[in-house]
């Protein structure tokens, strides 16, 4: 009978802090430090508060290769802390009520709904001549659309940022500057836990570069998002991407 492989374990990275993703929720700060380790858990303590905690290996998933501007280490669950122990997060859905069968009973023949019978539809010429008029009227609208968008460089762009944007995890905020020039806005998110991100705006290009480190001084890029908050590019570090499309706009 074949044996699930052994999550990887965390002792490699002795004294360095890293992430967890998705963060533990009902703890607020995403910042940890490894401890120590059994055949079936992994001791870690919270590197602001101290909090120690014990993982289960089998909730522990892959580790970043690339530690800028901090090391990432997957979950294959969203976890929860509650009553001083980690626990899976299960999202509760309520259910209605199903009626009484009682009262079905009681209905009147006449009041009860009618079964439902399967109805054959027959295509004519006719239907098959306004489902082919339909489709020409959609592709008209879509070229126009994408000429309009091509003018006004975003499409362009898209298809040039999705292939590369020539910077990487190791540019750091002086890098994209010398790479794209000084950007129109330079925003800051709120600071609500160890990890903060900084968007530099760049209109002419109609993208924000996206910085991200748990220090203003050693913020390094990940990725890039079009005017519209949508991701074109990020990173090839695991779980990067799906951190970005989740990220609010600031």
């Amino acid at each position: 009978m074949p044996v699930a492989p052994i999550p990887a374990p965390l002792d490699h990275l002795g004294a360095r802090p890293f992430s967890f993703y998705p963060p533990i929720l009902n703890i607020d700060h995403n910042e940890w430090l490894y401890r120590k380790s059994t055949w079936s858990e992994m001791l870690v303590s919270n590197a602001r508060t101290g909090m120690e905690v014990w993982i289960p290996r089998r909730f522990l998933g892959e580790i970043s290769s690339v530690d800028d501007p901090v090391v990432i280490v997957g979950l294959v669950k969203e976890l929860e802390y509650r009553a001083g122990s980690i626990w899976p997060h299960q999202r509760r859905v309520i259910e209605m009520p199903a009626a009484p069968a009682s009262n079905v009973e009681r209905l009147p023949a006449a009041d009860l709904p009618a079964p439902i019978v399967g109805i054959r539809l027959e295509r004519s010429e006719a239907a098959i001549g306004r489902l082919i008029g339909i489709v020409m009227v959609t592709a008209i609208v879509a070229y126009v659309l994408m000429i309009s968008t091509t003018r006004d460089g975003g499409f362009r762009l898209r298809a040039v940022m999705q292939s590369d944007t020539g910077l990487t995890a190791r540019d750091d905020y002086f890098a994209v500057v010398r790479r794209l020039g000084d950007p129109a806005e330079d925003r800051w998110s709120p600071e609500t836990g160890v990890l903060q991100y900084r968007a530099l705006w760049y209109p002419q290009q109609g993208y924000y570069v996206i910085l991200l480190g748990a220090d203003r001084k050693e913020m390094r890029y990940i990725g890039t998002l079009s005017k519209d908050w949508k991701t074109i590019h990020s990173v090839p570090t695991p779980g990067m991407a799906a951190m970005l499309s989740q990220l609010p706009k600031f």
